[in-house]
């Protein structure tokens, strides 16, 4: 018997923290290009647009920690793409859920990355944290709205400015012309006076 309820523990104590873990029932997602916030809520079961949503983009290793460990501390190499945010309602049981955030890199290569920060109150601990990146998550993420391509940069600041320095030439010029037109009209108007 004793044997039987070692085993039994030792399987418990293997199971990934996700067996054991609430998960979100509510997930926004925001960031540049989307015309409004891409909203996925639902039940956590398995298979359900919130639940694939949590596990393409590492929420409950990031959120609980897991064994093994499957996030990491450093920041990915290279250019990650424009930033966009995730941000959880997770039920607690009391008055008011959890909520925590994510940052997410859809359009990093050769998949999408997210980072939880380590440290946010959920349930009665804290965040783990970390990088976790999963090829899955940025189809899942199309289907509900995310464009397949990044938003293109915008070059407004170089356009306004060079409106700017444009518009400044122009009215220095027009200033010089007024100066130039008005001794013009004065010589005219001391010659004409000087004459009669």
């Amino acid at each position: 018997m004793k044997r039987f309820l070692f085993l039994l523990a030792a399987a418990a104590l293997a199971l990934p923290a996700t067996a054991f873990a609430k998960g979100p029932s509510d997930a926004t997602i925001t960031g540049p290009g989307l015309g409004k916030p891409i909203r996925i809520s639902g039940t956590e079961t398995d298979g359900s647009p919130i639940m694939n949503l949590a596990e393409a983009a590492g929420f409950f290793p990031a959120a609980f920690g897991q064994t093994p460990v499957v996030t990491t501390s450093t920041r990915p190499k290279g250019d990650l793409g424009p930033k966009y945010a995730i941000d959880y309602v997770v039920p607690s049981g009391g008055v008011k859920p959890d909520r925590l955030h994510q940052d997410l890199y859809p359009y990093a290569k050769p998949g999408a990355w997210t980072y939880m920060p380590a440290g946010q109150p959920i349930f009665d601990m804290k965040t783990h944290g970390g990088w976790f990146t999963d090829t899955r998550l940025k189809g899942i993420l199309v289907a509900h709205g995310l464009p397949k391509s990044p938003p293109r940069a915008t070059s407004t600041g170089a356009n306004s400015a060079g409106f700017s320095s444009t518009g400044k030439i122009g009215a220095v010029l027009l200033v010089l012309f007024g100066i130039g037109a008005a001794a013009v009209l004065t010589r005219r108007h001391l010659r004409r006076t000087a004459t009669t």
